[in-house]
């Protein structure tokens, strides 16, 4: 920083007086403070980054630090949903990825127009405070399609990415949606309107059991035919193909079986979840890192099914009960990423960066950088 401009006011023609010069010296005394008090060694990491990559690669984040071995030649975007970490947004900036604000309210609290304003304006205000890039709005929760949640979902989208948009330059807000516009879990949104408001939308294609219609059975976390119809149904609704990130999910679900057949059919508990008698609720989610510890140790070793395309298998826990595990591997999520490509979607990403195994021993390593290999355009793999 310049003696120029730690003094701002020497740019005026004479100091400044009065009222309203107090007022302008306290602007810019909070103007200096922002600059003095970045945490990164380099005060230009902690300006916004501006640059807009042509394929996204959306990573979310739950803490620790983990995120000092990812493949950040990838990454674009890092959705903070752990505790703040400047150490990580300093790294993130050096490596011209954004880094940006997890965003969740009540939305009973959002219908007035004030009460959203007064979100947007803390949010933006933490922004600043932290030198993030934008914000992840997840929300995640029911909505009647005749609510007036319905319409205030949207402003709500609208209004913080033109708050955001203007407060810091090149802030991005992003929305996480289902699988499928479809109404899932109750969700009804305005699909079409949220796309139209923000930078992109995150399709978060994994817990694609949340609703089990059919027979309750143990089954994929993110099936390859139904998670493609639901970019299927994105895309026919209008929404440009440049607006959605597919997300895959790095953990899978372990079921306990009621029973478990000769041709591995496993039967799990009923447990309901708004309106459909059974779901993924039955099961407990797992990382891949412990998925890829487990499977050596299983009674099938690994299988895959062919209508689903996707892996799983069985083991026994020491209570007797058998158990099926469903999850998705660098196989089954290069099946979905060809579809980005194909049909020219933004990007991909993942919940969450945190799953895999970075402890460096040999065996984990490799797998570790499969999973990060396939997240790659394929056009730049080798």
């Amino acid at each position: 920083m310049s003696r120029l401009q730690l003094r701002p006011w020497r740019l005026l023609s004479s100091p400044p007086r009065g009222i309203r010069g107090l007022a302008l010296l306290a602007l810019m005394a909070l103007s200096l403070a922002a600059g003095t008090d970045c945490p990164c060694p380099e005060p230009e990491l902690c300006r916004p980054i501006r640059h807009h990559p042509d394929f996204e690669v959306f990573v979310f984040d739950v803490g620790q630090k983990t995120w000092k071995s990812y493949d950040w030649s990838q990454i674009t975007t890092v959705a903070t949903f752990g505790k703040y970490d400047s150490e990580l947004m300093c790294y993130a900036h050096s490596k011209g990825a954004r880094v940006v604000l997890k965003g969740d309210v009540s939305l009973k609290d959002i219908i007035d127009p004030a009460s959203r304003a007064s979100w947007i304006a803390q949010k933006v205000n933490l922004a600043k405070t932290q030198y993030m890039d934008g914000i992840n709005i997840d929300i995640e929760q029911e909505v009647n399609c005749l609510s007036p949640e319905y319409d205030a979902l949207t402003a709500l989208v609208k209004e913080t990415t033109d708050t955001f948009h203007r407060e810091i330059e090149g802030s991005q807000v992003t929305f996480d949606v289902a699988w499928s516009p479809k109404n899932i879990d109750r969700r009804c949104y305005n699909y079409t309107g949220i796309a139209d408001a923000c930078d992109f939308l995150f399709v978060m294609s994994y817990d694609e059991q949340s609703q089990i219609w059919s027979e309750c059975i143990a089954a994929a976390n993110a099936p390859y035919n139904q998670t493609l119809t639901g970019y299927n149904d994105y895309i026919k609704m209008s929404i440009n193909p440049k607006k959605l990130v597919m997300g895959v999910p790095w953990y899978g679900y372990d079921y306990t079986c009621l029973n478990l057949s000769e041709d591995h059919v496993c039967t799990i508990a009923k447990v309901p979840f708004r309106g459909a008698p059974c779901s993924d609720a039955a099961g407990r989610q797992v990382p891949y890192k412990t998925i890829m510890k487990q499977i050596n140790s299983s009674i099938s070793g690994n299988q895959w099914d062919k209508d689903q395309q996707a892996p799983y298998y069985n083991y026994k826990d020491p209570a007797g009960h058998f158990h099926q595990v469903w999850y998705d591997n660098p196989h089954s999520i290069s099946l979905k990423a060809t579809y980005i490509q194909n049909y020219g979607l933004r990007g991909i990403g993942m919940w969450n960066a945190n799953c895999l195994d970075y402890s460096g021993d040999a065996v984990a390593k490799q797998q570790t950088e499969e999973m990060w290999e396939v997240l790659k355009p394929k056009l730049l793999q080798r």
